[in-house]
This record gives structure tokens, sequence and C-alpha cells, in this order.
């Protein structure tokens, strides 16, 4: 069952989405070569803290981070980490803030220092996917607006959109109905309706789009081993279109 927020609600929902913007805000000069993801998590926490929120992705279903951090081939779920990132990575920085029991989701793809060209083109793209979908996040369309969307610009770029790994209703709950992949139809699934909090957050892979996970039963990486980039915010359903709730 989907729940409909109130516009009191969703203000509650923007309070804890602004805690997650304010960690990308802070982090994104401060990624280059040599900084550490185990450092971003810190810095995510503390912000996190400070807010009197809570990293509601440390300890979810076990999880041991307040943050994911995917590097290069890693789609999404990496454990942050002591290596310290090269020139040419892209780093995915995903996290979670709960205030005053509401929560607040949005990852953010980095390149640190020089990436290559392909790098570029497939961050690029992944964000206009984001931007895309969320453009067609319109009271009375359909989800599969938003994901064929997604879909088309993705593959009309030579590029792969991840199935295994979902988009999803958020509120008191981190997944709420609706839960749905990236990929779609224009004019088919659920419509979309005034007061829908959801994520919208294109996984976008440089091959496949299969994926594999590693023995720590979080990691998830692309199943040839080439880079994949993601762009994820939470957005309110208004009757004027969607509002985003993580704008940075």
């Amino acid at each position: 069952m989907v729940i409909l927020k109130s516009k009191h609600e969703i203000e509650a929902i923007r309070k804890a989405c602004q805690v997650v913007a304010e960690c990308h805000r802070t982090i994104a000069p401060l990624i280059q070569p040599g900084i550490t993801t185990n450092e971003i998590e810190r810095i995510f926490e503390g912000i996190i803290l400070k807010h009197g929120a809570k990293p509601y992705t440390k300890g979810y279903k076990g999880y041991p981070y307040a943050t994911c951090a995917s590097v290069n081939d890693v789609i999404a779920h990496g454990f942050p980490s002591d290596k310290p990132l090269e020139e040419g990575d892209i780093v995915t920085i995903d996290t979670v803030a709960e205030l005053d029991g509401w929560l607040g989701d949005s990852a953010w793809s980095y390149a640190v220092g020089n990436i290559s060209p392909t790098a570029e083109k497939l961050m690029r793209v992944t964000k206009e996917c984001l931007d895309l979908g969320i453009a067609q996040a319109q009271p009375g369309n359909r989800l599969g607006d938003v994901t064929s969307a997604i879909q088309r610009h993705a593959e009309s770029n030579g590029f792969g959109v991840v199935r295994d790994l979902l988009a999803h209703g958020i509120g008191r709950d981190l997944h709420e109905e609706p839960n749905y992949m990236h990929v779609g139809k224009p004019g088919k699934g659920l419509r979309i309706k005034e007061g829908m909090v959801f994520t919208i957050e294109p996984m976008i892979t440089e091959g496949t789009y299969y994926m594999t996970i590693d023995a720590d039963d979080w990691t998830a990486r692309t199943l040839d081993r080439k880079l994949a980039a993601q762009y994820e915010h939470t957005i309110a359903i208004t009757a004027e279109g969607p509002q985003i709730l993580t704008a940075q």
C-alpha cells in the first residue's frame, strides 16, 4: 500500500532530507585523490549527529556503516575503507538520515581528480537520467513514464540500467511502496498521486546491467567489472509537480 503524506509530513521529511543534502554539499569539494571513504564516512556521520539526527543506514539489516561508498565497478552498498581514492576513480556516496522519525535518502556520484571520457559521459548521462525521471513524476502520470524516460536515455547512450536494485517509497520506513525498477513503458504502472514521497535513483552501467554480490553479502558489482554511477533524490509529489526534498 502506498502511504500518501500530508503537507506537514512532507515538510518533516524535507528536514531529514536537508541533513543528507548538507552532507553532500560538504563533501563535494573534499573529494580528491588521497581521501579515503572512511574519512567521508566520518564526515557524514558527524554532520548527521550534529543536527540531532541518526545515521539510519548504520545498523539497517546489519549494515555496519553510516554511508555506502561505491567505487568504480561497485554499483551500490560498498563498504567504506581506508584505501585512498585514486586519480580517475568515480565514487558514489549514499546515506540515509533519520530526524524525528522521518527519513531522507540521497546518493551522489563524484569524480576523483581527472577521469576518463567514458567515466565522464557515464556520470553525465546518469545525472540526466535522474533529471528526466523527476520531470516525468507529475501527478496523473504513471511510474512507467518515469522509468521509461530513464531507460530510453541510458540505453540510447549505450549504457545499461540496473534491474536488481530498486527505488522506493520513503517516510517513516526506508522501503515503503512503491518499490520499482528504473525500466518500463510509458503509460504503464502505478498512477502518480499528490502526497506520494519516493526516491528516483537510476543506477547506470558502462556495460552489462547484470551484477554480482561480494562475500560480505552487501557490495553489488557490475558482472563485467565495468563502471557504474548513481544519482538519487527523494522527491514529493505536489499539486504543482515534483519537489526535490534532497536538493543540494
